[in-house]
């Protein structure tokens, strides 16, 4: 038993990790010098010529990593991923990552980052949860300055008749700041602007990260921000950035942050982190580019989606592999004892504690996540992501709770010991996939109407009786119609803690109704964003937010980053 004090922080371990140089990493995958650039000892870019390349490689099998609702510090699904990959790896499987990269916003706030913990860590865990390569940069970028360039038209006459009663685009910034949600912009005088209200986003909520994170290449990259809708004219005419002329502009600025970042894990395998939106608020998978890329590089690419299967999985089924013509093999659901506990009734402050029976009573939760993955028709397995505190009591309940239920199930320890305590869950993995047994469906049909694909989703994945739209989401939805936009996939923004739209219904919920509330087009990513509950587009920092524990020593070396 691991004695607490003797435990060492992710960060600790990251830094006494042996890195092995980035060119070494490039040619032991068969990548040619042309096909990539060095971002430091232990960062590159890789080209997008090397799809070109690997246009009619064979694809590796893509495992796909989700979870129950988790806790408000996550359950380890970057953590169990690396630990994954990692394992395959030790098996003598040809194995690699793909992740998404970290906002600054969880980083700082509450949630901490992304780059898995403990012994399944991806490295160097200081760069990539903090600037890494400039990608959210880049993206926050492109997005205000197609915000300058359409408040400057406005100002200089506003020709195409924008009503600024329903400009649409705001701006944004990767942090958590709730003083910027609401802003008034334009004061000063005729010569600052033309006055309106607007507001701020964080960064990973960007039209412009999903489509960074959907696109195939440059090309269809400036397709899809041609499309993006900024505001409507008096008459609720769309206004797009093509209107604008700004989609040449925003592609030049992304050209960089469309390569993939290759890295590496604790144990050296590969790995490839591009791209982050949220899975609450946007579709939360990593980008098409880098998960095709890694299937191409390798023959088992293990990637995961944020947050619940409620919410991450079935975007990355529904929207990820229509948009990237992705063929999944497998699903992870992660469960964590602590997890199962609070939606077994347990305060979060006491989730340490052994609770058997709480535990029985949370497990409904899980048993509606592998229900929605049996729907799609994928194989799956149960990984039970081990904490310190968990009693062996408890995990012998849900061991023998999942065998009851005839849903596999496997113990992993990744976190305490890498990828040998993934060894179990890489062998049922690979035999999984090699049995064959899927057949994959999506949630709804591409020609069902807007209300049916939500009422689908709702219904389906959630578990809820039925779907109520507000008025303002009526009008919407009739709008849509018009403009052609009925054939969008939905994506449905909603919080992570419940399966219902209400963060205090836990557990599996009955009886209850998703309200929409509003509906926001996201045409150049390819989808609609359907709006319930009180989900906000800008989060907040805690009373005590994670970056009051972090520093730097006179080395240079980073302090309290988890």
């Amino acid at each position: 038993m691991i004695v607490m004090n003797e435990v060492k922080s992710d960060i600790q371990i990251a830094q006494e990790s042996s890195m092995v140089p980035i060119k070494e990493m490039v040619e032991g995958l068969g990548i040619n010098e042309n096909e990539w650039e060095p971002y430091g000892h232990y960062k590159a870019k890789l080209s997008l010529s090397l799809m070109d390349r690997l246009e009619k490689e064979k694809d590796g099998k893509v495992i796909l990593v989700t979870a129950i609702n988790p806790t408000t510090a996550g359950e380890g699904k970057s953590t169990c991923t690396v630990g994954l990959g990692q394992a395959l790896n030790k098996i003598g499987k040809n194995a690699m990552i793909a992740l998404r990269e970290p906002s600054l916003g969880p980083t700082m706030g509450i949630k901490g980052g992304a780059a898995g913990g403990g012994y399944s860590q991806v490295v160097p865990m200081e760069d990539i949860n903090l600037h890494f390569t400039g990608d959210i940069h880049a993206i926050t970028t492109a997005h205000n300055a197609l915000a300058a360039m359409m408040d400057n038209h406005i100002h200089r006459g506003n020709e195409l008749g924008i009503d600024v009663r329903k400009v649409v685009w705001k701006r944004v910034m990767d942090m958590n700041d709730r003083s910027l949600r609401e802003v008034i912009v334009g004061l000063g005088g005729p010569l600052k602007g033309v006055p309106r209200e607007s507001g701020f986003d964080i960064t990973v909520a960007s039209e412009i990260m999903a489509i960074l994170c959907l696109a195939t290449d440059l090309k269809d990259l400036k397709k899809r921000l041609a499309k993006m809708v900024v505001a409507y004219t008096s008459t609720d005419e769309p206004i797009t950035a093509k209107d604008l002329g700004a989609e040449g502009a925003l592609t030049l600025l992304l050209k960089d942050a469309m390569k993939p970042n290759l890295v590496q894990t604790l144990e050296n395998t590969p790995a490839l982190i591009h791209g982050g939106p949220f899975a609450n608020i946007a579709h939360g998978c990593n980008s098409v580019i880098a998960t095709k890329m890694a299937a191409k590089l390798s023959d088992y690419v293990v990637t995961e989606a944020g947050f619940g299967a409620d919410l991450g999985a079935e975007k990355f089924l529904d929207i990820k592999t229509k948009a990237g013509d992705i063929d999944p093999d497998l699903v992870v659901i992660v469960a964590t004892i602590r997890a199962l506990k609070m939606h077994g009734g347990v305060p979060k402050d006491n989730l340490k504690e052994e609770n058997v029976e709480a535990l029985k009573e949370g497990l409904s939760n899980l048993a509606k996540h592998v229900d929605t993955i049996r729907q799609f028709g994928l194989p799956h397995v149960v990984a039970i992501n081990r904490f310190l505190h968990d009693s062996d009591q408890e995990i012998q309940v849900l061991t023998q709770w999942c065998e009851q239920q005839g849903i596999n199930v496997v113990l992993a320890d990744v976190w305490a010991n890498g990828g040998e305590g993934g060894v179990e869950l890489a062998n049922k993995a690979v035999s999984l996939i090699e049995e064959g047994d899927k057949n994959f469906t999506r949630m709804y049909k591409t020609d069902d109407s807007i209300q049916e694909k939500i009422t689908a989703i709702a219904q389906r994945v959630y578990g809820a009786k039925g779907v109520e739209f507000s008025s303002y989401a009526k009008k919407q939805i009739a709008d849509y119609e018009r403009y052609g936009w009925a054939d969008l996939p939905i994506c449905m923004a909603k919080t992570q803690y419940s399966l219902s739209d209400d963060p205090t219904k836990l557990g599996r919920p009955k009886d209850f109704t998703i309200t929409v509330r509003e509906l926001k087009p996201s045409v150049g990513a390819g989808f609609i964003v359907a709006l319930t509950g009180d989900v906000m587009t800008m989060p907040g920092l805690p009373k005590e937010p994670a970056a009051l524990k972090m520093d730097v020593d006179e080395n240079g070396r980073a302090v309290g980053l988890f």
